[in-house]
Formats: structure tokens, sequence, C-alpha cells
């Protein structure tokens, strides 16, 4: 007698018999598998994005189909921090630039070069920012097919951001996968509790590039091996070569392509280099259109400093009172350099520190506040009137204090930030050494061990134009303005200032790099990198002033460029 099969309510109804019958039953219809070579052959490393919001159904579908992901032992270990506040993506971007360049730093020239041609701008485009995190703080022992693969739950992670790739990719959505982070310093930015690491930053928006190739073969760096070289019939022979490294060491990115500005111009997308970059952010913070001509002014800001007694120059306290009222009458270096290149000109005596730093505070609490609100205010009335702001000072003995800030909100230590500064000997750069590693200690032992909050460092170990610099990049930020650095000191106060307020990272321009043993340091962490270097010791912003009037010259010269046809 032939007895029904039993066909279960739940799960799979099929009989041995209806399968062997049919190999290929499973297979979805031609049109289905079709489409989806095709997706996966489309998908793209974006970096470029429209500014448009993505809706939340769409979201939610391309995050449900990263959630469908396989995972080892069911273990779904994955977490989805979506960031779209501003300022967190912009805390975002400025860390993906340092590490950018810190990676740059170890690499021969002509690989650094490459490196620094890899644009990370679809950190702070893209709407949306998704954090993949893997929660590990399961022991692997009771995770099926950990005990044996303890890293198998990143592998699973990694599952689902194809997944999330692909799904984004049906919807028309752009993904870019940024990986230059300090892996903690991006899981404190996303809060993650102990034992939860984050596999890198996904950028998630409406793409504003339709590349039809990879970027990076499109850019020549690399090419897409064929399948035979990548696959291995029964055993790898231990004699195999490594495979050849096309990236030199950077993780793979897609080269961003030219800006919305500059797509139609009859020159090659970043035929300027740095410059072009540099004049991508203008355009990008000001809204400038196309025509518009840019203006730019110079703050050039002086200040005193009781550490100068400790014998850390090797001019007189005088000069700073000399160079104000030269620049009065529009013949400092400064005021010069202002003409020279056709910016507006305004000094301002910001007065003198109270304390001399290895005794006593440089300032006090209530004058940091107040300096920086004035410089805050200066930076708005000038961003207003003005697309871009170059920064200058002048202070008889600021390196000094300017090396002390870099030491301790970098913590480095002082041997590494004090440089000579103008005119010192091998003598006085060690007594420029003892000072610094002495304000230091008077610091530590008043306010413990720990990282200092940005206006503490100021009233500690600041001085007064180094507030009001710090209040002129948050003013000249928040309407829009860009801000050009000149050297080490306007460099620490742009670092105070976007310790503050991470936003004002976006708005910097590095004009250039001085010969203080400290800036190239305070540079990186600010994700910057210098139009100018020309060893000056000038100061008083005449570094800023020069890379102004080339940044206002690559503007025009980018408008001047003919246009082609879409």
């Amino acid at each position: 007698m032939i007895w029904k099969r039993p066909i279960p309510l739940i799960g799979d109804r099929t009989s041995a018999a209806e399968r062997a019958a049919e190999v290929r039953g499973w297979a979805f219809p031609s049109t289905s598998k079709d489409a989806f070579y095709d997706l996966v052959a489309a998908r793209r490393d974006i970096r470029r994005y429209r500014p448009d919001p993505v809706d939340s159904e769409t979201l939610n579908r391309v995050l449900a189909a990263a959630h469908a992901a396989p995972s080892v032992g069911q273990s779904q270990p994955w977490r989805f921090i979506v960031v779209s506040e501003p300022e967190a993506r912009e805390r975002a971007a400025r860390m993906a630039d340092e590490q950018r360049l810190r990676q740059a730093r170890q690499l021969e020239p002509d690989a650094a070069r490459r490196l620094l041609d890899l644009q990370l701008e679809g950190i702070r485009e893209a709407p949306l920012g998704v954090v993949v995190a893997c929660d590990r703080r399961t022991p692997s022992g009771g995770v099926l097919g950990r005990a044996t693969f303890p890293d198998a739950d990143l592998w699973s992670c990694a599952c689902a951001i194809e997944n999330l790739w692909l799904a984004a990719r049906a919807e028309g959505l752009g993904v870019g996968w940024v990986t230059l982070f300090d892996p903690q310093q991006l899981e404190d930015l996303v809060g993650v509790p102990d034992g939860v690491v984050t596999l890198g930053w996904l950028c998630l928006g409406w793409p504003d590039e339709r590349p039809p190739a990879p970027g990076l073969e499109r850019a020549g760096w690399s090419r897409r091996q064929p399948v035979s070289e990548v696959v291995v019939a029964e055993r790898w022979s231990e004699t195999t070569q490594a495979p050849l490294s096309h990236l030199r060491a950077p993780p793979i990115h897609a080269v961003v392509q030219a800006r919305d500005d500059a797509d139609v111009l009859l020159t090659p997308p970043g035929s300027l280099g740095l410059l072009d970059r540099y004049v991508d952010r203008v355009a990008a913070a000001s809204g400038r259109s196309p025509g518009a001509p840019p203006t730019g002014a110079l703050l050039l800001v002086g200040g005193r400093h009781r550490v100068a007694a400790h014998g850390v120059s090797a001019f007189s306290d005088s000069l700073t009172d000399d160079v104000l009222a030269a620049s009065a009458v529009g013949e400092s270096a400064g005021s010069a350099a202002a003409t020279a290149v056709g910016l507006d000109f305004r000094a301002v005596d910001a007065g003198t520190a109270s304390g001399d730093l290895v005794t006593t505070d440089a300032l006090s609490v209530a004058d940091v506040r107040d300096l920086i609100e004035w410089g805050r205010r200066i930076g708005v009335a000038t961003g207003r009137k003005h697309v871009l702001l170059a920064l200058g000072e002048v202070g008889i003995g600021n390196t000094t204090v300017a090396a002390a800030l870099t030491a301790t909100l970098l913590g480095l230590p002082a041997a590494e930030v004090v440089g000579l500064g103008a005119g010192a000997d091998s003598a006085m750069l060690q007594r420029k050494v003892e000072v610094v590693e002495a304000a230091l200690a008077r610091v530590t032992a008043a306010r413990g061990p720990g990282q200092l909050l940005p206006q503490e460092a100021l009233a500690f170990l600041g001085g007064p134009e180094f507030c009001v610099l710090a209040g002129a990049v948050l003013g000249a930020a928040s309407v829009g303005a860009v801000i050009v650095l000149d050297g080490l000191a306007t460099s620490v106060a742009a670092l105070v200032a976007v310790r503050i307020e991470p936003g004002a990272a976006a708005y910097l321009v590095a004009g250039q790099r001085s010969r203080e043993r400290a800036h190239a340091s305070v540079l990186v962490h600010l994700g910057l990198e210098p139009l100018l270097d020309l060893r000056l010791r000038s100061g008083e912003g005449v570094g800023a002033a020069l890379a102004t009037g080339m940044l206002i010259s690559g503007v025009k010269l980018r408008e001047g460029i003919g246009r082609t046809a879409p």
C-alpha cells in the first residue's frame, strides 16, 4: 500500500523526488537573475551626494535587507547606528581627514600624493551616516561556529554591509565605505559600549555621480582581476606569490569626482590639485554664485605674554607694540601682504596675559570667555562682508604659548612641540622646552591628569590673541566664511575652536606650513594640507594672505575656464 507523504504545514514542503527531478527548480526566473547580476555589477563606492533627505520608508527597507544577512550561529551581531546630525558627521569627516594625512606621512612621496588625491567629502555631504557595529560581548564559545573561528561575528557584519549596499543600489541610493578612522575615536563618537567594535562609516544618500566603473579603475589605480586569477583549484601551493597590492597601503576608496561647479569645465576634474579642493570648500561653505567676485580680509591680532620674562624670545616685548603701530598706518608686513593681494586689513590689540604660565594661569576664565566672544563678533561681522577671512598674529613669546597649548591639547611632550621661533638659538630652545615642561607640570598638579576642556587650556596656558582668534574662527564659520590659517599660533587657535565646535573644521584652509616644529602635527590633527610650504617665519598673517590670494585666483581661474555641453 502506498501512503500519502506527510507534508509539513511550515518549512520545506518539497519532496526528495521533486528535488531530484528538477535540480534547478529553486532558481529564480531569468528576468530576476539578470536583474540581480546587473545589480551586483552596478554597485559602486560613492563619495559625492545630493543634499536631499532619505525618506524613512526607503531607509527602513535598506536596513531590513542588511538585517536579513547570514550570520554565524544566527548570532546577528550587527548594530546599525544611523547618524544624521551635521555636527557628528563633521566630527567624523575631520577624523577621517586626520587619518588620511597621517597615513600619507608614512608613505614614499608618490604613494603619499596618490593617497592625498582620495577625497572624503562624502562624509559631510551624504545626509546619513551608518556606522555598522559588531557586538562581540557574547563569548565565542557560546555561539555555534565561533569557537573555531572567533572572528566569524565580524564576517557576519561584513555580510550585512554587502546586503545594505546592494539594497541601497537597488533603491537608487549611493553608499561609500570609509575606514580611515582611529577605531577608538569612531567608537567614542557613536558611543558604543565596551566589547562593541565598529567596521567603519557608511555614507548613505542620493548619489551626485553615476560612475560607469569603479572609481579606482577610472583613476588608473587598479584593475578588476579576472576570476581565473583569484580561484584556486583544490589547494593553494605554498610557492604561490602574494597578490600584487595596487594601493600601496591605503584602503580602497572611490576617487571623488570634481564638484558640481567643475563638472562642465574644459579641464580634467581635479586638475588644480589641492587648490581645486580648497576652491570647492570655498564654494560649498559660502554658497557663492559663479561670477560673483570673491573678497577677503586679513585679521591681525596682537597679544602680550608675561612668559617672555623667562627668556623665551630673541626680541623685546616692545616689538609687539611696534608691529601694531605699523599696522595702523599700513606699514607692517601683514598689512603690506594684505594690500598686495587685495584684501581688507584690520589689526586689533587683544591685550596682555595676566600670568606667566610657569607660576600662574595665563588668563582668568572670565577673560577667556569675554575674549572669545569679542573674537566671535569680529568673525561674524567680517564673514558677512567677505567670503574669506585670513588670520594673522603678533605677540612676543607666543610660539612658547602655542607649544604649551599644542602639548596639552594633543597629548604631546614638550620636546616634540617646542620650536625655535624667530631668531632663537639652541640655548633659548632648551629654555623654551623647560618653560613648557614646567607649565604642563603646574597644570597637572592643579588640575590632575586628563584632557583639559578647550576654554580651560586657554585659561591655564593660553594668551589673549589665541582667544580672540579662536572666537573669530567660530564667528566666521557660523556665517559661512572660509578661514585661512597662517602659522602655528593661528592653527592652534583653530584647534581650540574645533574642540569647542567641531563643525568649524569644515570652514578651515591651511594657508601654509610654517617652520615651527608643532605646526605639522596640528595641521594633521585638523585634517588639513597646507597650500604653501615656504618655510616662512614672518608671522603677521603673511602666509595666510598669500594663500588667500592664491585661493581668489583659483576661483577666478575656474570661472574663466570654458564650459562644455552637459
